[in-house]
């Protein structure tokens, strides 16, 4: 045994952390449990971790949300720690609690899931001497202000990896100046049995957008484009999917513009797969994306997509092959690619077939979670924590 290993091998044996068999316990920590792109691929993560290598813990500041359940059966304990504003001294408490949870239950690997539990979880895991200490970039923070990215930047400082979901958000992360080799890349995932093949009609004139409703979202660019669709194709539909603070703004807007009549406000639908079969073109008129698991599943249901070139989507398609990327906010060039579609049967089909083979190829959640794993892995490996004692483990 080196000197390295043997110092560091010292430290975990003080600390209560020894070189242990499988299953692991690892943390992974929430804000709740709401509906969201993120909360819907780390739930994931949590229920697909094999039990055989890991024992999933689950944090959380507030154990709520329609998929609180779902994370809770998978889960073998759920903890809640209160926060409720990070200028509170009651968070020093609970970040106090958070350390003496992970060393009762010997927590190996914390994983914070987003920009409020990279602040808390990761110092005060620190604190708690977890060997593994994993953050979160799932978005490029477009609405966060300057003392929060701040405070995200510093909470960086506590972890070993962050993982970025898109190159868009590991340049993003670069830029605010984190440690190119602290930085992996892990694409969201998605399950692709879930979505069925779309079957083109001879008159594609439903569109569907899903998205929680935000200002970032562009929704409003959407009715100002449907605008200019609708004198085209009268009978084109659009059906807005998710719920949100923008939601009486952009009933306003398109009531005021008089387009209401083909607009469905729809909120928030668990059944997302079964309104994309429904659909004929997707559509994510965003002025801001990391790696948007709407346009993943729109992909792999084999729909026609028509989407701002923001952020990562551009990673996920490619112009003219599986999709069509127009400029943000610009309502203009959006009507002209949803007029084209709605005008070539044939258009939708040969884009929306080549989007779902790529999305076959390249998106699962088998694939994101083997490479979680393997983060998990080498960080426990580099630390003396999960050496080759396990063997299967590294090479499986």
């Amino acid at each position: 045994m080196t000197g390295d290993i043997a110092e560091r091998t010292r430290w975990h044996h003080t600390c209560g952390y020894r070189p242990m068999p499988a299953p692991l316990p690892i943390a992974v920590v929430f804000s709740t449990f709401e509906p969201g792109g993120t909360e819907r691929q780390m739930i994931e993560l949590v229920r697909r971790l094999d039990p055989a290598r890991w024992t999933v813990h689950v944090a959380c500041f507030q154990a709520r949300g329609a998929w609180f359940d779902r994370a809770a059966r998978a889960a073998k304990s759920i903890a809640e720690f209160p926060v409720v504003s990070f200028r509170k001294p009651s968070v020093l408490t609970q970040a106090a609690a958070f350390a003496r949870w992970c060393r009762r239950h010997r927590i190996l690997v914390v994983h914070a899931t987003g920009l409020p539990t990279n602040v808390f979880a990761l110092p005060a895991a620190a604190c708690g001497r977890v060997p593994v200490r994993i953050g979160n970039r799932r978005e490029i923070n477009p609405d966060k202000t300057p003392l929060e990215l701040a405070m995200q930047r510093a909470a960086y400082g506590f972890a070993h990896r962050i993982v970025a979901n898109s190159r868009a958000a590991a340049s993003r992360l670069v830029r605010e100046r984190v440690p190119a080799g602290k930085i992996a890349i892990v694409p969201n995932g998605l399950d692709l049995a879930s979505f069925a093949a779309h079957t083109v009609t001879g008159r594609p004139r439903r569109v569907v957008a899903v998205a929680n409703l935000r200002p970032e979202k562009g929704h409003d660019v959407l009715i100002e484009a449907a605008v200019a669709v609708l004198r085209r194709f009268p009978d084109a539909r659009f059906e807005i999917v998710g719920g949100g603070p923008e939601w009486s703004k952009l009933v306003a807007r398109a009531d005021a513009r008089q387009v209401a009549y083909a607009f469905s406000f729809l909120g928030h639908c668990e059944d997302v797969a079964a309104r994309l079969a429904a659909a004929d073109i997707f559509v994510l008129p965003s002025r801001s994306e990391a790696f948007p698991n709407a346009v993943l599943e729109a992909m792999a249901a084999g729909l026609p997509i028509v989407a701002s070139g923001v952020g990562g989507v551009g990673e996920l398609l490619e112009e003219g092959r599986t999709g069509m990327l127009v400029p943000p906010d610009d309502p203009g060039s959006l009507a002209d690619r949803l007029s084209a579609l709605m005008a070539e049967p044939a258009l939708c089909a040969r884009l929306g077939t080549a989007a779902r083979a790529h999305a076959q190829a390249h998106y699962s959640f088998d694939r994101m979670v083997k490479a979680f794993e393997g983060i998990y892995l080498s960080e426990l490996a580099r630390r003396g924590v999960a050496p080759a004692v396990q063997p299967q483990l590294v090479t499986s």
